[in-house]
Parts: structure tokens; sequence; C-alpha cells
């Protein structure tokens, strides 16, 4: 018999909040929510958390729970947490399975370009001799599945000559600079908005044996004058057109650039924000998404 059940709730937009607070209220191990409509959230702004139109809500009980008093309980406490209407709701049994093992059978370690390995803390690196960064998924992002990511990898891998000061701008997880210091860089600097993403920063630096004098991390209001040799930021269209004048500052004549977590359709119009400063290349396309490169003037 399955250790979990889990309630799935139908929700409007307006409705989302006081159904979250209700099933965690009548003991809810876990919410989640997801897209109910297939309408894609690409760029919110800054300190915004968009909600879809259109949400599936799941609530994650123990299989002990008293699912029809639940049933009876939930519109009250919906209503109490200022709930409107009444959304549609749906209880299902959970496969019983390792979730924790089938996490982590799902990342396996990849390969970027001829000779950069991202693996996961459980694997045996499959070439030992290659450039190996150890990092497991966390609570920044950053772990090379997604395209910009990748796209991101394969260019260091490439561009990575060695001795270089590299800005890692919004570093996330430090996937991107900690992968240029394995590959030759001799500094990086990395800054973020989150500061989570800075823990998470150090806290992989360690795991792959990366001194503290290697790189420096701040948040980008403390981020430090210097001329980068190779800048790389992977954000989104918006953020990055705003943050031209910045990274082109933090830039040195003749320096690498490197953008990502662009549409395809919006690389037009980044590199023409960014032509006033750089040299830039063709788009480099994976899926939806491309990475785009230039030379600072």
């Amino acid at each position: 018999m399955s250790q979990w059940v889990q309630l799935r709730i139908k929700a409007q937009a307006h409705q989302v909040e006081a159904a979250e607070n209700a099933l965690l209220a009548l003991g809810a191990v876990s919410v989640t929510l997801q897209d109910d409509a297939d309408q894609p959230i690409l760029e919110p702004e800054l300190g915004t958390t968009p909600i879809w139109d259109n949400t599936l809500i799941i609530g994650l009980f123990t299989a002990d729970t008293d699912t029809e008093q639940t049933l009876e309980q939930f519109p009250l406490m919906f209503a109490v947490e200022g709930g409107q209407g009444q959304p549609e709701l749906k209880w299902e049994q959970v496969e019983d399975k390792d979730w924790v093992r089938a996490w982590m059978d799902s990342y396996k370690p990849m390969q970027f370009g001829e000779r950069l390995w991202i693996c996961p803390s459980w694997c045996k690196p499959p070439q030992p001799d290659a450039t190996n960064l150890m990092l497991d998924p966390g609570l920044a992002f950053g772990t090379g599945t997604h395209p910009t990511t990748a796209l991101c990898l394969q260019y260091l891998d490439q561009a990575v000559e060695g001795d270089e000061l590299v800005m890692d701008y919004g570093c996330g997880s430090g996937i991107l600079g900690m992968a240029a210091l394995l590959l030759g860089s001799s500094k990086m600097i990395g800054v973020d908005i989150d500061p989570q993403a800075l823990i998470a920063t150090h806290d992989n630096a360690d795991r792959n044996g990366l001194g503290h004098e290697l790189f420096d991390v701040y948040l980008p209001q403390d981020t430090p004058v210097v001329k980068a040799d190779l800048t790389v930021a992977n954000i989104l269209a918006g953020p990055l057109q705003q943050l031209a004048p910045t990274l082109a500052e933090l830039t040195r004549s003749g320096g690498k650039l490197a953008l990502s977590g662009l549409l395809a359709h919006q690389a037009d119009e980044v590199i023409a924000t960014y032509s006033e400063w750089f040299v830039m290349n063709a788009p480099k396309q994976m899926e939806d998404w491309v990475m785009l490169s230039g030379i600072r003037k």
C-alpha cells in the first residue's frame, strides 16, 4: 500500500493562496503548484511571484489521513483563509516508490564540449582524468540540465585558455564560474541578487576543492570594480538588457562575453543593445534557447 495520498485542486489564480494555506492547515506534508493550462511564465519581473490563471495545486498527505473528513473541512478552512468560490477537489493515491532513489537516478554525469563533465556527487566520473565539476541539484538554479546552462558550459570549454579573471554575473549555484576555474581560470567573481546563491557557490566550491582565495561572491550593490577577461551572465533577456552598461564596464578591452537565458526571438534585440560595447557573434541555439557571445571593443 502507498504511504502517501494527494489532494489535487483545480484553482483559479485568485484562489491559490487560500487553497495552499488551507491544505497546510489541514496537515499537508507539502504543497506544489503546477500550470494547469499550458501558460508559460518565462520572464517575471524582479521581486514578483506570478501565478498561472489556471493552477493545479497538489497537497501531499500521509496515507492514514482521513480523506472524507479533510474533504469536509477544506471548504470551511478555504473560506477562513479568504478563499472565494469552491475549487474542484480530487483524492489520488501516490505511486509507492523510493522517491529519493528515483530523484538521484534522474541525474547522470553530463559532458560539455571536449574537456568538461558535470557529475552529481553520488556518481563516479566517467572520465576521471577529465575536468569534473561535482554538483548536486540544490536550492539555487544551475545543474547543467537546462539548455541555457549547457550552452554556457560548452562555450567555457572552448573559451577558457588559462589564468583568466572570470565574472559570473547571476552566479546561482556557481556552476559557470566553478567550471571556468576548473578549466584553468585563475580567479572568479560571482554576483547574485539571492543570498542563498552565494551560500550555494561557497558550498560547491568546497565540494570541488576550490579554495576561497580563488573566488569572491557578492550581492550586486557590493560588486567590486574589476576588468574581467571573461564575463558570463545566464539570466533573462530583460535583466540582461538593463545590465549591458554594467557588464561592459566590468569587462576589459578585448575581453570575452557570453550571455544566455534568452529565447531565440529575443536574440536580435539583445545583440543590438550590446553592440554598443561588444563585437557580437551569431547566436548559438539549443532547443528554443540561445547563447550570445562577443568581444569587448
